[in-house]
């Protein structure tokens, strides 16, 4: 909206020129998201208190969890509602990709709305029913590819870290490998949000890097120079990104260990989706293992765990999935392993802009 709004106005006054720079509305993209969760986290609180919106923890998880219980959830709105008025403040919204990302994002976030409501009225962990959740992001994430299909932005080849040459084209089922990566990542993040702050910091580290990686694709020389797909218009997605990690920054003010509120399903749920959005549109999807290890870890250690005690009737890999509570029933104090996970997200998100020389 500014961008529509003020940058016109450079012919009049050539401050006006800097909203043209995508550099320069990614910085205050993430600034604004920042300084709204910030701004409005106190108020946000005490109406999620006033409303009883409160966390309800299962009873088959670490027992120090259930002291949790009550605690304000659904922080995901304020995030959510950040990211998405940044994004339209700062970005140019003729670009499809942006819409793309923001249907993800809060179509996601509303699946996680009804599942956390379901949690809290009912009293009951479970929420929202697996296969309800798998077939509505399903929609989402058909509707979206038919979009990108019929405005032509649509590329089923795949960049493969590591390997400059190697575009292996996946044609129709692409479509259905879209649908892995973003349901993947969604799940994979609502997974690893199992301690005060856990997954915000590798979600922040993840948008960090993905808003560096979306303007080097948008941009045609230095795509070409790295070696990497070019994508026209991708680059006003670093926007998105540089939302998110403000968001992201500003939540975990108050959702840092102990935490004040926690994200829930409406906000795991949509940044996951908008993580796997954002790797495909920029065609550095298969990146999104590496720049979001701690989210593949979490989820493997569930499907390993789950395989294994179904095939050895009983018998377990982890003393309990997903992985950060195996650590903690080592012994490991909860802000020791949301430190150490943070600490190895960071180094993953290193590793990721490696791949831009190591090929």
């Amino acid at each position: 909206m500014l961008f529509h709004l003020l940058y016109p106005l450079h012919n009049l006054l050539s401050f006006f020129n800097v909203f043209r720079y995508i550099t320069f509305r990614t910085i205050y993209a993430a600034v604004t998201a920042l300084a709204i969760t910030l701004f409005l986290g106190p108020w946000f609180i005490k109406k999620i208190k006033k409303l009883q919106f409160g966390q309800v923890v299962r009873d088959d998880g670490p027992k120090s969890h259930l002291k949790k219980t009550g605690t304000p959830s659904m922080g995901g709105i304020l995030i959510n509602y950040a990211i998405a008025t940044s994004t339209l403040l700062w970005a140019d919204l003729t670009n499809l990709f942006i819409w793309i990302a923001l249907i993800i994002l809060l179509g996601f976030s509303s699946i996680g709305f009804v599942d956390d409501w379901l949690k809290i009225r009912h009293k009951n962990p479970k929420g929202l029913k697996g296969r309800w959740k798998l077939f509505i992001q399903a929609t989402l994430v058909g509707l979206c590819s038919l979009v990108l299909v019929i405005s032509g932005h649509w590329d089923t080849h795949l960049s493969v870290p590591f390997f400059k040459n190697l575009h292996p084209d996946l044609g129709l089922f692409y479509i259905v490998f879209a649908y892995l990566v973003i349901a993947g990542a969604s799940n994979a993040v609502n997974l690893t949000d199992g301690l005060d702050g856990l997954a915000t910091g590798p979600f922040v580290v993840s948008s960090a890097v993905y808003t560096l990686f979306c303007y080097l694709a948008g941009h045609s020389k230095l795509a070409h120079y790295l070696q990497i797909p070019y994508v026209p218009g991708v680059g006003e997605l670093s926007i998105f990104c540089g939302a998110m990690v403000g968001a992201g920054l500003g939540f975990l003010w108050y959702n840092t260990y102990p935490a004040e509120i926690f994200m829930g399903d409406v906000g795991s749920l949509a940044m996951g989706g908008a993580l796997g959005a954002v790797a495909l549109m920029s065609k550095q999807e298969i990146l999104l293992a590496i720049v979001g290890g701690i989210f593949v870890a979490e989820a493997l250690s569930v499907m390993m765990q789950v395989g294994y005690f179904k095939i050895t009737k009983g018998k377990r890999i982890f003393r309990m999935a997903p992985l950060h509570h195996h650590f903690e029933m080592m012994g490991w104090p909860e802000p020791k392993v949301i430190v150490r996970f943070w600490i190895i997200s960071v180094l993953l998100g290193l590793l990721a802009i490696s791949t831009l020389k190591l090929r």
